[in-house]
């Protein structure tokens, strides 16, 4: 018997979730398509009835991680109270951020990985690193738009670089001190 189209739906979008969660935690490389199949209950030939490509899963894997920030910042303006700048730094700058990457920023995870991708996924990154500088931009308004999307790209670019550099870092301690000092900075 077979699948209904949505329960195969249904089914693709586990994989998917299972795969962004996996790449962040252990790389593109560092997670493979029967590690992922046996975590879904699948087949690893079952693989192929919902992609046509590792590189096809990818895409969708990481795309599917993006927009975090878009869905939190709709999220409080829906309950009233907006999300500053001071508290996506704060939040993004955490130590459970840092410790959760399967479930944190894609970027900081896998940009270096995501740099050799395909051209649909790193089409997918720019997409998003965009939308991301122009909400940053959006939480500071500048009188002078060219200024406030300079400073966003610098915030941006400075949490990723924070994160990564937290994560990759073997002392605790030198680890807090990075995130801690990358946000008093960017608010100061």
């Amino acid at each position: 018997m077979g699948y209904s189209k949505a329960q195969k739906a249904r089914t693709h979008k586990r994989i998917v979730a299972i795969a962004s969660r996996r790449f962040r935690e252990k790389g593109l490389a560092g997670f493979g398509i029967a590690e992922l199949m046996k975590e879904a209950g699948l087949t690893v030939g079952g693989f192929y009835k919902h992609f046509d490509s590792r590189d096809e899963l990818v895409a969708e894997a990481v795309n599917s991680a993006f927009g975090g920030w878009k869905r939190r910042v709709d999220a409080a303006k829906s309950s009233g109270r907006p999300v500053s700048y001071e508290k996506l730094i704060d939040d993004y700058l955490s130590e459970a951020h840092r410790d959760n990457p399967g479930t944190g920023c894609a970027f900081s995870a896998l940009a270096p990985e995501i740099a050799r991708s395909d051209k649909r996924t790193r089409a997918l990154t720019s997409e998003q690193v965009r939308n991301d500088i122009q909400l940053i931009a959006a939480l500071r308004p500048a009188k002078d738009e060219r200024k406030a999307r300079s400073r966003a790209i610098f915030t941006f670019s400075a949490l990723v670089g924070a994160m990564s550099l937290a994560r990759a870092v073997s002392d605790e301690a030198f680890s807090r001190e990075i995130l801690k000092t990358v946000a008093e900075l960017l608010k100061a």
